[in-house]
């Protein structure tokens, strides 16, 4: 597998990094990620060199389908196989890039409040629950687009950042649904790579959600002590909830740690993101058996794998918000489906021109709304 190292595992944190050990976070998700399929070194060879070839096959398709130009050229990103392990630490990168304004903002007006000693707790603390959830969660992602990675501290990734697809877990999947490799892994880059796109076509598009990614971790981030007293009424609404069989719409820790200035904020970054897996979702199902030949039995099987999930998975996946993400595909699909219905592939790509194009999570739900207001 292709190793992400780097910022991270850098000796000389800055101060407001310290309040989150990324080095430990990471090093404690390779420790405690569940471990992946039994592969030798030729399947895991294969398995590299087929991934890439998936990924490099998928992008005309991504092309003819999203009529983006800039799927043509995608020299400014790159495509990494990678591991659990590898995953999780690109990841803490990626933490870093978006959490570091915030958590500066919040050490200077503390400042002199708190020590290096406690600092030093507080990042082993953070960084070893951050840690546990990347571990979950490192079993579970087929395929992540990273917009971020460049702008990590010391970081060798492209511009454009790159695309990582996570091996043994596609692998893992494909098992389990007994569906044919090549078929399922050019399918997961489907989806992967028009992510891929979708930034290079709106290259503004990074910066604005670092931007709105900032705003929310300053609301949240901005009062400590009113963090820790949220935080504590999240978890017992969360015990509360599943006591009563009732699940939060968002997930627990979502759900309640919202001031009104914080619900802005996920809204607005809720409806971006319902955009952008809703629209590599569309394009995944746009494909036909002359490309995937067995996707049909690939949606069915992959779409009826949710219902078997045990109790303690589906604990956790309510307290991380993991089910809302996956309504986040349903409705965003829904909305690029009614868009290019009403105005075609090129009407609905004008949401790509500006931030200003970027729909509202009200019009998520209702495209007349953001037609309406595109003049369309």
């Amino acid at each position: 597998m292709e190793s992400t190292a780097g910022p991270a595992s850098a000796a000389g944190q800055t101060s407001a990094q310290s309040l989150i050990n990324w080095e430990l976070a990471a090093s404690a998700a390779a420790r405690l990620a569940p471990p992946g399929p039994s592969l030798n070194a030729r399947e895991i060879g294969d398995a590299v060199d087929q991934l890439r070839a998936a990924a490099d096959a998928s992008v005309p398709h991504v092309h003819h389908i999203t009529r983006l130009e800039a799927a043509r050229d995608l020299r400014d990103s790159s495509v990494l196989v990678v591991d659990r392990a590898s995953w999780s630490r690109a990841n803490t990168q990626s933490f870093a890039v978006m959490l570091k304004p915030a958590i500066e903002r919040m050490m200077a007006n503390r400042k002199g409040t708190i020590s290096p000693g406690a600092a030093s707790v507080s990042g082993a603390i953070t960084g070893s629950q951050l840690g546990a959830v990347l571990a979950f969660l490192s079993s579970k992602v087929l395929g992540q687009y990273d917009p971020f990675a460049a702008l990590a501290e010391g970081s060798t990734a492209p511009s454009g950042g790159r695309l990582l697809l996570v091996a043994p877990n596609i692998i893992s999947v494909e098992r389990e649904l007994n569906v044919t490799p090549a078929d399922f892994r050019l399918w997961v880059c489907l989806h992967e790579q028009t992510h891929r796109v979708q930034f290079a076509a709106a290259p503004w598009l990074r910066h604005h959600m670092l931007n709105e990614i900032d705003n929310l971790s300053s609301h949240l981030l901005g009062n400590v002590d009113s963090l820790m007293e949220r935080a504590s009424a999240a978890a017992r609404s969360l015990k509360d909830r599943t006591a009563s069989g009732s699940t939060p719409s968002r997930g627990a820790i979502l759900d309640l740690l919202q001031s009104p200035e914080e619900k802005a904020a996920l809204s607005h970054l809720t409806a971006v993101m319902s955009l952008l897996e809703g629209h590599a979702n569309v394009v995944m199902d746009a494909v036909d058996a002359s490309i995937v030949p067995s996707v049909k039995t690939i949606r069915q099987r992959f779409n009826d794998r949710g219902q078997d999930r045990g109790v303690i998975e589906k604990f956790i996946r309510s307290l991380l918000g993991l089910d809302a993400k996956m309504r986040q595909y349903t409705d965003g699909a829904k909305f690029v489906r009614a868009v290019v219905e009403v105005v075609g592939m090129d009407g609905f790509n004008r949401v790509w021109d500006s931030a200003g194009n970027l729909p509202t999570e009200p019009e998520i739900h209702d495209a007349k709304i953001w037609l309406n207001r595109m003049g369309l």
